[in-house]
């Protein structure tokens, strides 16, 4: 997964570069392929990077609860002695 990430973020940004290096002679073109470029970095790259980085967390180490909400504050109790 992490290989096909830098594979996709690596063509945006040669996207990206080609896109603006194509503009001052054929605007139309060089704004489509910027447009498509960053569409896919948004669309396609950044889920994919979400997915890859929280697949086998749990969410309820994030939620605040009344167990963590002690853990927090038995934290704090232990760090001032």
């Amino acid at each position: 997964m992490k290989y096909i990430l830098s594979i996709f973020l690596v063509a945006v940004v040669i996207g990206v570069c080609v896109g603006f290096y194509i503009r001052p002679d054929d605007i139309k073109t060089g704004d489509l392929i910027i447009g498509l470029s960053l569409v896919v970095l948004f669309f396609i790259i950044m889920p994919l990077f979400i997915y890859h980085r929280w697949k086998d967390r749990s969410v309820k180490e994030y939620m605040l609860t009344k167990e963590n909400i002690e853990k927090m504050q038995n934290y704090t109790k232990d760090k001032k002695l």
